[in-house]
């Protein structure tokens, strides 16, 4: 049986998350301390307005970002979008003329550019040149099961710490003789540890207790060793919060069969991109998932699992929460918190209505239903 989630007052709905009992849903800290770091936010420019970079993306990225853009007028949101259209195929001029619109305004929200593993070896992913240009070096998503979906696992509430500037995609790989591919995983002490004090940040600033590196060791003995190494040197700096680690294959068997064990978690770039998926699975598919980018200068914000979602474009079915609460952890990144939790909360309110229920969540939604569920959650103007 689920246990049921109980509305609390002020519109939260109060988690029974047994490492957090005492949090309300859609209330900060939620998503407001996501960055412990002293990235600042861009200040607002005349009349309190923001200007943030919007990169719609391909597949179901362009209509999202539409929705997106309703919602925030109906919330009066002081935000102006400056788009900047980039695609699979874009030359990569287009790449810099958004790298340059990031560095700009500090601050973007995207979807998912295509990358198409039949294009030669010298073609980089869009997405990758982006984070590795920009140096995000920590993609950070929330995973918490949400109320009024139907998942086979409950209470859960994780955050995954990710390194995304090295290990696997470091872009690094030749074929020495016909038949005889290389591929090079690159490991540093300092991004590695740049990492490891992300997330022990993290969880000091979102009050969590405990830190879980994954990884590979018993067999990348120097590269995996290094990074678990530095890990470990980091915890030591944190003494209040529990560290252990945890071979990535018994991570996976662990999260599919008791996912509430886990509270923040780090870990390198390919192992990041695999637990992101597994815990965005976990808690009712990659719709519903938000996920951020964060570097010294600049934050990036998109939904957690990356995908384009190319097989359901423009059939208005696709699930507007993930790119909403993207967006609401954009608004939390530019100190607008107010903004963002009455956003959120409309967000997790629309989930009892079956309108908002998508296919990708077992109900016959559209997407245009389930946006104007939430709008009509949000309090009058």
């Amino acid at each position: 049986g689920h246990a049921h989630t109980k509305r609390g007052g002020g519109g939260g709905v109060r988690s029974q998350n047994p490492l957090r009992p005492d949090k309300n849903w859609g209330d900060p800290p939620w998503g407001v301390l996501t960055h412990p770091l002293p990235l600042q936010p861009p200040p607002a420019k005349y009349g309190g307005r923001h200007t943030v970079t919007l990169i719609p993306g391909d597949g179901i990225g362009p209509e999202l970002m539409l929705h997106v853009k309703e919602v925030f007028r109906h919330a009066c949101v002081p935000v102006d979008f400056e788009e900047v259209r980039v695609s699979a195929e874009a030359p990569e001029d287009d790449v810099h003329n958004a790298i340059m619109a990031i560095r700009r305004n500090g601050v973007a929200l995207k979807g998912n550019i295509e990358t198409n593993h039949n294009l030669p070896p010298s073609h980089k992913s869009r997405n990758n040149l982006i984070r590795t240009s920009l140096d995000l070096y920590a993609n950070v998503i929330h995973c918490q099961s949400l109320p009024g979906v139907e998942t086979r696992h409950r209470d859960i509430d994780i955050l995954i710490v990710r390194e995304n500037t090295e290990g696997e995609y470091s872009s690094l790989e030749h074929e020495s003789v016909a038949g005889v591919v290389e591929s090079l995983k690159i490991i540093t002490a300092g991004r590695s540890r740049r990492i490891a004090h992300y997330a022990f940040r993290l969880a000091r600033a979102a009050a969590r207790r405990s830190v879980t590196a994954v990884h590979k060791a018993n067999i990348m003995k120097l590269g995996d060793g290094l990074f678990l190494q530095c890990c470990q040197e980091v915890a030591a700096e944190y003494p209040e919060i529990s560290f252990r680690s945890m071979i990535v294959d018994n991570t996976t068997m662990q999260l599919v069969s008791r996912p509430q064990q886990f509270d923040v978690m780090v870990m390198p770039n390919l192992y990041g991109n695999i637990v992101n998926n597994v815990c965005a699975g976990l808690v009712g598919g990659p719709g519903l998932v938000p996920g951020a980018n964060y570097g010294h200068d600049y934050a990036v914000f998109e939904t957690a699992t990356r995908n384009t979602g190319k097989s359901i474009a423009n059939r208005n079915i696709a699930n507007p929460t993930a790119a909403l609460l993207a967006a609401c952890m954009m608004l939390d990144h530019l100190r607008l918190h107010g903004h963002a939790s009455t956003i959120r909360r409309a967000v997790l309110a629309s989930l009892d209505d079956p309108r908002t229920h998508t296919p990708d969540i077992g109900g016959q939604g559209t997407t245009s239903g389930a946006v104007q569920s939430i709008i009509s959650h949000l309090p009058r103007a």
